[in-house]
């Protein structure tokens, strides 16, 4: 079901319309994914595109209400209730240790060996040389232990990395990819370096708050009329 439909006869609070097509667009890749073509990749493959465009869409929301805190209260809540935005994964990213938690899939004991979390939640400099650094199987991060992210997020199984961090991550990654032409590192089809199409929206969690400056003027003048729209509600 289309994000219109599902929210068609429902009237949202003020300031959505301002997030709205960014919204939808997140929603349209995470559609998009879900019929993508399977050939070529393993069955464990299948979800961890859709599960990082989910954390960019969440993480988007959480950047404007808790780090730019420009969305009002009404609004959160209101797509929390209406499950636009996963209110359960933002409310862990607030809590110290899973700052960049990368789905609550991770820390879900009953879905491990041993009654464990996921090995993305271990510290890459804590992992024995001779432990094998592969994707979760679920969701295809490597690692969302708080220091280790990158780009201000978790290390996904196509995060693009520097020379130091693709060394490091080379020298003991498995070769879960080998065998399938769509199954090596840093490959999911025509996603590129990561799961986001070319000319998609750049999620707001990739801009500091110090760099208003540096935005477009379109997502400026959005970010400033939230931020009104908000102070209006205080």
């Amino acid at each position: 079901m289309s994000l219109r439909r599902k929210l068609k006869g429902k009237k949202p609070p003020e300031g959505w319309e301002l997030i709205e097509e960014v919204i939808e667009d997140f929603e349209q890749q995470l559609k998009e994914a879900v019929n993508e073509e399977h050939e070529g990749k393993r069955k464990t493959e299948l979800t961890w595109k859709i599960h990082r465009l989910h954390w960019e869409k969440n993480r988007f929301i959480y950047d404007l209400m808790y780090q730019r805190k420009v969305m009002s209260k009404e609004l959160f809540e209101w797509l929390v209730r209406e499950k636009v935005a996963d209110g359960a994964l933002i409310a862990k990213w607030r809590k110290p240790g899973y700052e960049i938690l990368c789905s609550m899939l991770a820390i879900q004991k009953g879905n491990h060996n041993f009654g464990t979390t996921s090995h993305c939640r271990v510290p890459l400099r804590a992992r024995g040389k001779q432990q094998r650094i592969t994707p979760d199987v679920q969701t295809g991060c490597i690692s969302c232990a708080s220091g280790d992210g990158k780009f201000g997020g978790p290390v996904w199984w196509n995060t693009p990395l520097d020379e130091e961090d693709g060394a490091k991550l080379e020298e003991n990654r498995t070769t879960w990819g080998q065998g399938g032409e769509g199954g090596q590192a840093g490959d999911f089809g025509d996603a590129g370096p990561g799961p986001s199409a070319a000319g998609r929206k750049r999620p707001a969690s990739d801009f500091d708050a110090d760099d208003d400056e540096e935005l477009p003027a379109e997502v400026r003048a959005r970010l400033e009329a939230l931020k009104k729209s908000n102070q209006g509600l205080d």
